[in-house]
């Protein structure tokens, strides 16, 4: 698939409107020639394009295109977004995290403001979780800390001193839980500071004002 940077075109054949709204939101560089790719959430795309690939736990939501990334599958069916789920994620921050088409817009309009490392983190943390094999659980705990809680992290977030230090002892044991109090940090962050932006911004808006339109 061809990978295009500039103006986007008038009309993007192939693509969800949820995708299309959020994308020219977000002022995108980049848009695809009409061929669209509906991914599971938790699938590699066929084409992503080639880049480092910096953690397991996230890359296969990190490394997609906004247009990707708002896609979704159900029965295998594309999954539009409704009006009602737009305006649901101004309920509250756990509702849009709770949404697989939020956290994409919400992950877009992060982009744009240079500080999509504080969501994957959370993401990251979520994925952690879920593990059961104690031998995974120890690597993949110090590649988490390595990438976002370490000093001069390659994607390090915003926490205080004292959280960053308290994570880097939990390092000597790692645990489920060895993230989280610097996990609870980075959601009370977004939470009071982008996510009021998020609803505030024209990506959002777009996303409600297309949803809309669809029903009139």
């Amino acid at each position: 698939m061809t990978v295009c940077l500039g103006k986007k075109p008038a009309s993007w054949p192939g693509v969800t409107s949820c995708a299309r709204s959020a994308a020219s939101s977000s002022g995108a560089v980049t848009w695809k020639e009409p061929r669209a790719v509906c991914l599971d959430p938790g699938s590699e795309p066929a084409d992503a394009e080639s880049k480092p690939k910096w953690s397991s736990l996230t890359r296969s939501l990190s490394d997609r295109p906004v247009g990707q990334e708002l896609q979704t599958m159900r029965t295998g069916q594309r999954q539009r977004l409704s009006t009602e789920e737009a305006t649901r994620w101004a309920d509250s921050f756990d509702v849009l995290l709770s949404h697989k088409c939020g956290v994409a817009a919400f992950r877009a309009f992060l982009k744009t403001e240079f500080s999509e490392e504080n969501l994957e983190f959370w993401l990251a943390c979520e994925e952690y979780k879920k593990t059961r094999s104690t031998a995974k659980l120890v690597s993949k705990a110090h590649r988490i800390f390595e990438e976002f809680v370490d000093v001069q992290a390659p994607r390090e977030v915003n926490i205080d001193f004292q959280t960053r230090e308290a994570t880097r002892k939990n390092m000597e044991e790692p645990s489920l839980t060895c993230f989280d109090q610097a996990q609870g940090k980075v959601h009370s962050l977004m939470e009071k500071d982008s996510y009021p932006r998020f609803l505030r911004s024209k990506m959002y808006l777009d996303l409600l004002s297309q949803s809309q339109r669809r029903l009139s």
